[in-house]
């Protein structure tokens, strides 16, 4: 099988100086959305005519998590709007550090963020023992303060009230460290689930999974010979007229199977902008059989519009659901594809921020499908997308 490296395209892209200027950095000039980006079928549709090649399409990473000062930026700056615009608040993060007696990662243990008896979030140590609380996540007017608030890690009460990391953080990262009994035993179990946006304008990027998604998992599974990988998929359009709203595939080992699902899906139908993501992240919370103990669980959503955030109840199912996919352990990971519209940006950010994921946005640099936003990002590296999820999926599987 073909090596799937990183594709050294362009080695630095983006808001490159976040220090000169932050209005510079930020400037949304010249974003527009190329004609027909919404709503027609781009030669996806059934028996439609496109074939991606293999490692073709081109995507960068930005996480956040990492670059907290420069999201801190976004969200008092120029952007600030979008916090709480899609109902989270991401300004009171409480880093949390987990490792056994000899300083090794405490992998795998619940991670409670108590008030009194009120649970104020939940979540899970990854494969490195970190995890990311919040106060107030989903309520930007909250009163609570840090003070009020205690770290339960596998049931067991931490002393002393955590230490918040602020967006303009003076002395660098703040990170409560923990010295915890590591679990018990883990899993070897991976669950990986790949949620589609199947609307028309997303003709190239189903296109690329059907091309692109046996290697990735050929790849990941010679690379991690002790884990046992499950994959699922949910495909989701509109309500309004699509021939169906979604579509899913549980979880197997069976890559063949994933696969020869995938194969069958074409991109069609949608018409506005908004689809129905609150409805996808519904299902993949609901029908994917998601395993209680697994050593990793990650969530790719590939998408190139926002949620309907005007429909009664989205905001809140939005809001829901992203509460248990951290609860549960499982990282969101979006893959935003060809838009302008910045809101999907930053709606996609906040579910990869509150669940411990990562950004994943396509580039210009490959030539195929129309114009991709650009990111409100520092400096990235380019990756063909085939390399850049199997790096993804490895490092959180390690």
């Amino acid at each position: 099988m073909a090596a799937l490296g990183l594709v050294a395209l362009a080695c630095t892209k983006g808001t490159a100086d976040y220090n000169v200027s932050k209005e510079a950095a930020y400037d949304m000039d010249g974003i527009s959305a190329p004609d027909g980006a919404y709503g027609g079928d781009t030669g996806g549709g059934q028996g439609g005519g496109f074939e991606a090649e293999p490692g073709v399409i081109t995507a960068a990473e930005w996480n956040d998590l990492l670059n907290w000062e420069f999201w801190g930026g976004l969200m008092t700056g120029n952007f600030s709007s979008y916090n709480g615009y899609w109902g989270f608040n991401t300004s009171k993060r409480i880093a949390v550090k987990t490792v056994d007696a000899n300083g090794n990662p405490a992998k795998s243990l619940p991670v409670k963020l108590m008030k009194g008896d009120e649970c104020c979030w939940e979540t899970v140590t990854d494969n490195s023992g970190e995890a990311n609380l919040w106060i107030a996540a989903t309520d930007i007017q909250s009163t609570v303060s840090v003070a009020e608030c205690r770290v339960v890690i596998n049931g067991v009460e931490q002393q002393n009230a955590p230490a918040i990391w602020t967006w303009d953080s003076q002395q660098g990262p703040v990170v409560n460290q923990y010295t915890v009994e590591p679990a018990q035993s883990l899993s070897n179990n991976v669950d990986i689930a790949f949620i589609v946006d199947a609307t028309g304008s997303m003709a190239d990027e189903i296109a690329f999974l059907k091309s692109d998604l046996r290697l990735i998992l050929d790849k990941v599974s010679l690379m991690e010979t002790e884990r046992t990988i499950f994959t699922g998929t949910v495909f989701y359009r509109d309500a309004d007229g699509d021939e169906y709203l979604t579509k899913f595939s549980p979880f197997t080992t069976d890559i063949s199977s994933t696969v020869a699902f995938i194969g069958q899906q074409y991109a069609d139908g949608g018409g506005d902008i908004p689809e129905a993501v609150h409805t996808a992240l519904e299902v993949g919370l609901t029908q994917l059989q998601w395993h209680s103990s697994a050593y990793s669980k990650m969530a790719f959503i590939i998408l190139d519009a926002p949620a309907h955030k005007d429909h009664p109840g989205v905001i809140e199912s939005l809001q829901n659901s992203v509460r248990q996919y951290a609860a549960k352990g499982i990282k969101i990971i979006p893959v935003f594809c060809s838009s302008s519209e910045k809101d999907c940006e930053f709606m996609c950010r906040q579910f990869a921020i509150l669940t411990g994921g990562t950004y994943v946005f396509l580039t210009d640099d490959s030539g195929v499908g129309g114009e991709h936003i650009e990111a409100s990002v520092g400096e990235y590296q380019v990756e063909s997308l085939q390399g850049l999820i199997v790096r993804l999926i490895t490092k959180y599987i390690q």
